[in-house]
Formats: C-alpha cells, structure tokens, sequence
C-alpha cells in the first residue's frame, strides 16, 4: 500500500564527491535538489575530481550555513573555508564531467589554494551558472531535463529496506553514505523502488527512469577515506546485469515543489 513508503531521509552534496547534508526538507528543481551538485572541483585541465581517483575527497565536509557553504576538514573542523552561495567571479572555464564538456565559472581564485593544499592537487572550484544547460541524456528525459554536476540524473531515491537487504550479507554493515542517495525511504520490501514508474512525494511527481550503476565509490569509507572491496563485491553477487551491478533507481522531476521528512510515497503507475 502507498502509506508504508515515507521519506525517511533527504540528501544533498552540494559540491560534487565531498561530504553530504541531511534535511528535514529540500527543494526540488529540475537538476535537482537546491544547492545539490552545484559546485565541483576540477583540475587544472578542466577535468572533474571524484573520489574515485582522489579518496581524500571525503575527508571534507560540507555544511549550508545562513548566506553560505561552509566546507571544514573533518579531522580538523575549525580548518574551514566560507563561500557564499551567490559567490562567482567572471572568468569562465571549459570543464568536463564524464562525457559532457560545459560551461562553469571559477567561484574565487583566492580557494583554489584551500582545496589544492587538502587534496593534494592542483584545482579550481567551480559553480555550474543557470546559463548552462548540461542535458540529461536523451534516453532517459522526460521534458528535456538539464541535470547539475551529478553522474547523469538529477535524483537518485533508495529504500532503506534495500541497504537492509545487502547489509544482512555483509560482515561488517555499509552505512547509507556509501550510496550518496537524495532519497531514502522507509517500508516496502527490499527493492521495491525497482519495479516503480512515476511517483508523487508530497505535491511533487517524479519519473523513475533507470536503475543506478555503482562503482568503487560505494567501496570508500566517508570517514577515513579508506576504500575496500565491500559492499560493491556483495552487491555484484546479486544485482549484477550484463557487466554493471545497479542499486536504488534515478529519477527526473516533473514539477517543482519542496518534499519534506515523513511524507508519503504515493505510486502512480
């Protein structure tokens, strides 16, 4: 029945691959949650960072403040920068995420040292403007979505039932963080985001349209940036299809609204 599947936790990671926020509310926009994956780290070649290649990343953490981001070394969080969320310079840089190449603004010259000196690379943060449009793959678009600077959708919604599943196959249990969902919620069977269509949360109706890929990411531990074979070696046991193994479902909005903590899930189709 729709009334056992309530949102359970809200995620967003405003700066690509670092540390991610819980919400009692978040506000849906059509790349995704507000603030969600607006920012990114680049190298000096334009080139996103992620903590694929650069396990640090996880190491800094991310906070949204009254009129600012606050970004701190979790080891040592009086090390912390402050920028604020309308904070832009006027030099433009060609950068690319995976296969798109678009237009990003660096935010300040004066952070970069920040961010080099803790990851140990040379990089710019940069902020995605609303002039650039980076498309949502045609496959999978409902009315032409733009996406932010995440993988390739703008949503990712997780049961809590599923990391259940997997956890009770694991030896030691992978916290929900591993998966860096927006969505989490609870009730329903293992998997049951699997088998859905299109979703109404609150006043907003959402389009699953694929199930989500994982990679080594999910093997990196957001505490201590240590990376390991689990969960993503059990996981590939029994979500495998063709050579990727998938885990919680991508979604578009088709309307803007806010979603809240502790609202229902109501299946349409």
């Amino acid at each position: 029945m729709n009334e056992d599947f309530i949102i359970q936790d809200l995620f967003i990671y405003p700066i690509k691959s670092l540390g991610g926020i819980r919400l009692e509310e978040a506000k849906v926009e059509e790349r995704g949650f507000q603030f969600d994956r607006r920012w990114m780290l680049v190298d000096s070649k334009g080139v996103f960072l992620t903590q694929r290649t650069h396990t640090q990343m996880a190491l800094l953490q991310v906070q949204l403040g009254e009129t600012d981001l606050v970004v701190f070394a979790k080891r040592n969080p009086d090390d912390k920068l402050h920028i604020p969320y309308h904070q832009i310079s006027d030099q433009e840089i060609e950068v690319e995420i995976w296969d798109d190449r678009v237009i990003a603004k660096i935010v300040d010259p004066r952070l970069d040292n920040w961010f080099s000196e803790k990851l140990g690379v040379t990089c710019h943060l940069v902020k995605m403007p609303e002039s650039t449009h980076r498309k949502v793959s045609p496959k999978y678009a409902v009315n032409k979505e733009s996406v932010s600077f995440a993988d390739g959708m703008p949503y990712l919604i997780l049961g809590q039932e599923s990391l259940n599943d997997l956890n009770a196959r694991l030896e030691n249990s992978a916290p929900m963080d591993r998966f860096r969902p927006n969505i989490v919620f609870s009730g329903g069977p293992p998997f049951a985001e699997d088998s859905w269509k299109r979703i109404k949360i609150g006043d907003v109706e959402f389009q699953v349209v694929k199930p989500c890929a994982r990679c080594v990411l999910t093997t990196i531990d957001q505490e201590t940036g240590f990376q390991g074979k689990e969960p993503l070696r059990t996981l590939a046991r029994y979500r495998t299809i063709g050579n990727k193994v998938y885990f919680a479902q991508n979604m578009v909005a088709l309307e803007s609204g806010k979603i809240r903590i502790g609202d229902q899930i109501i299946l349409k189709s």
